[in-house]
């Protein structure tokens, strides 16, 4: 069978739906190396360039016009021959030709709507549309979670049946053991505290950073933090100055995947008080790496967190504060909700993600 993706985040995107869509295709031609896994797009680039080593993936050039994304790349896909497309992040293309060929897309969140206020006016249209547009299209629809499932159904008026929940795994960095030696070189490099506590993502309101600032305001626990600044980083910075917490507060750039696993594991406590996400990805990357989630009780993160993470109000720093200062000065609490969410974790392995998401094409084919 050939299955083919819709690969522009496959190749430029660094994090979410590039992760997403890396993941998804190194994990089916591992699982079902009968397959050939077909990903187009108009060029490509180093990411996922080890995944395209493998003999039964391989990058297919879209036809040059404008807007071939949309207009061509499906019937691109036709003439390959593929059994299925899959758009790998909301959209599918709005020109298909005669031949049969089966459309799955991949529907992450739909934040756009809930939060408005984080999207240009256009932006908001522009995706509202094209979500409608594949949910419409689409023979099936996957959600990566419960809470995605629910808002498909209400904003974009999509019969539950034609919807299915498939969780998303992460990166395998995060399931590996590092050698000491690199351990100690990425604690070096990083010159990273002795003990701290860890936040990972983008820095920007929705994920609300802030707060945990607030939330170790006045005490002496450092907070690493790994993410891409946004224009919110200055209300950040302006806090850490005026109440004198630079040396408390480290931030840093240039952070390898295996480098950030390291860290992952180096921490005591992973802080995540996003006020809304579609799955919560490093939840996940946390509890693999054996550190307890403290993160919010809102949206999807409790499916991603388990039930032995910690839950706070994102909206309240003293609830945050409480249950850092909790879990900080209580080590065999650490490690018996690390070990828990060890367990709990396993179901996002790589190999039932797989299985089920070669159930589902099989079963609209």
């Amino acid at each position: 069978m050939k299955i083919a993706f819709d690969a522009k985040r496959f190749f430029h995107n660094t994090s979410g739906l590039g992760n997403y869509s890396r993941d998804l295709v190194r994990i089916l031609a591992k699982y079902f190396p009968e397959n050939e896994y077909l990903l187009l797009n108009k060029n490509k680039s180093d990411r996922g360039s080890d995944i395209l080593e493998n003999p039964h993936v391989k990058f297919v050039e879209t036809s040059k016009g404008t807007m071939s994304r949309q207009f061509k790349m499906g019937k691109d896909a036709q003439k390959q021959n593929a059994a299925i497309f899959h758009g790998l992040s909301g959209e599918l293309p709005l020109k298909w030709d005669k031949n049969p060929i089966k459309k799955v897309v991949t529907i992450h969140d739909l934040i756009f709507v809930r939060y408005p206020q984080y999207y240009s006016f256009f932006d908001r249209k522009i995706h509202l549309w094209k979500f409608k547009k594949a949910a419409q299209t689409a023979d099936k629809i996957i959600a990566i979670s419960e809470q995605t499932k629910r808002d498909i159904i209400q904003y974009l008026k999509v019969s539950e049946s034609k919807i299915e929940v498939i969780y998303q795994g992460c990166h395998h960095a995060f399931k590996e053991q590092q050698s000491e030696e690199f351990i100690q070189k990425t604690k070096e490099k990083f010159s990273l505290p002795e003990r701290f506590i860890l936040n990972v993502g983008t820095i920007e309101e929705r994920k609300n950073l802030l707060n945990i600032v607030k939330a170790i305001d006045k005490t002496e626990i450092p907070l690493v933090v790994v993410g891409k600044k946004t224009k919110y980083f200055s209300k950040i910075e302006q806090y850490i100055k005026k109440n004198k917490m630079e040396k408390q507060i480290h931030f840093l750039e240039g952070v390898s995947m295996n480098e950030l696993a390291v860290i992952y594991k180096l921490a005591d406590i992973f802080v995540y008080p996003s006020f809304f996400e579609g799955f919560g990805i490093p939840v996940i990357e946390a509890l693999f790496s054996k550190t307890v989630a403290i993160t919010s009780n809102t949206s999807c993160l409790p499916e991603a967190g388990g039930p032995d993470s910690v839950y706070i109000d994102p909206k309240n720093h003293l609830d945050i504060q409480s249950k850092i200062k909790f879990l900080w000065d209580n080590e065999s609490e650490r490690k018996r909700r690390a070990d828990k969410g060890y367990e709990f974790v396993q179901k996002f392995n790589d190999e039932p993600i797989a299985n089920e998401l070669m159930d589902l094409y099989k079963k609209i084919l």
